[in-house]
């Protein structure tokens, strides 16, 4: 296990440089420029040098002025120091920037995630052990409209009967307007009461998936030979679902959920511009869309980073849930 480990460890660092470069030739190749943009608002000052003027001083500042394996090659040695520069939109460092709106993301993603493994697998579950039933024909069609919902469609139909009809939740937004003149648990709630609308739209839009794909791999156990011998010696029914059969579809259960850990700190960047909410996702849709190569370089080196990490950390538990799984 240990030299597996080193060794995918070894093949990730490749991966990960090749990835990088390939995502700043994309960043350099962006057809919007946020620098393009300053340079043409200072140069319609009064007195002010020419556009190409401020546009040469401006790359000089920023590093663009080299070609693009020297300006790769400076970017990685500042990021092996944990340099990141500055955000071009935001005018912060870019690490202040993420820091700011990551763990709102992280939070939302989070309580959402957990919540859809506590409803998708267990509905899964049931579906599965009372297949062709009422029940698991309800399940089912929940399932199917689940993932058919379109984000923006959900999100617009929540808004519109919780904010709107019934006025119990604002429109959008993390804070509410007297949110200064609140306490220390009060803004707490506030801010609380902000993230459940998101929630429920990425619990509702994301579980349906995760139904289908525990009902489908519970059936494929259900149906296996040592499960018909488990119930021919008169192993209870309980036991022989949530012990031997539940075991075993765990197994592509964990390559999904460890395929889930970039989803956490991605962000949702459709529920989170339609609710208002300054996550992550949000914050680097603008950023790409401004042209903030900095920032929009470290966020998606930090998604493949996680991506990596997670098909780990799922090779790995391949040998905690099934015994029968060692990495020689």
């Amino acid at each position: 296990m240990r030299k597996f480990i080193i060794k995918r460890l070894i093949i990730s660092v490749f991966i990960l440089i090749l990835v990088s470069f390939l995502v700043y030739v994309l960043m350099r190749c962006l057809p919007t420029s946020y620098l393009e943009q300053v340079a043409r608002q200072k140069s319609m000052t009064p007195g002010s040098k020419s556009f190409e003027e401020w546009m040469e001083q401006l790359s000089a500042t920023y590093g663009m002025d080299k070609g693009i394996f020297a300006g790769f090659i400076a970017w990685c040695g500042k990021a092996l120091r944990g340099d990141f520069g500055d955000s071009w939109k935001w005018t912060v460092p870019v690490i202040q920037k993420f820091k700011e709106s990551v763990w709102i993301s992280f939070v939302m993603g989070g309580i959402a995630f957990l919540l859809e493994i506590l409803i998708a697998i267990p509905l899964g579950i049931i579906a599965a052990t009372k297949q062709y039933s009422k029940t698991d024909y309800t399940i089912t069609v929940v399932a199917l409209a689940c993932f058919s919902l379109p984000t923006f469609f959900f999100a617009s139909l929540m808004k519109l009967v919780f904010s709107v009809k019934l006025g119990w939740f604002d429109l959008g937004g993390l804070i509410g307007r007297n949110y200064e003149q609140l306490s220390a648990a009060a803004r707490v709630g506030d801010k609380a009461m902000h993230l459940v609308l998101p929630i429920i739209t990425l619990v509702v839009i994301n579980i349906g998936y995760l139904m289908r794909y525990t009902r489908t791999n519970m059936l494929e156990v259900l149906n296996a030979d040592y499960i018909r011998t488990a119930r021919a010696k008169g192993v209870s029914e309980h036991k022989v679902i949530y012990y031997h059969a539940f075991r075993n579809t765990l197994i592509p259960l964990v390559t999904m959920l460890g395929g889930s850990l970039p989803g956490l700190f991605a962000g949702a960047l459709i529920t989170e511009t339609l609710y208002s909410i300054p996550g992550i996702g949000y914050t680097s849709y603008q950023s790409m869309v401004a042209g903030d190569i900095p920032f929009s370089m470290f966020y998606l080196v930090f998604l493949a980073i996680l991506t990596l990490l997670g098909n780990l950390i799922s090779d790995i538990l391949y040998a905690v849930v099934d015994p029968r799984v060692r990495i020689e």
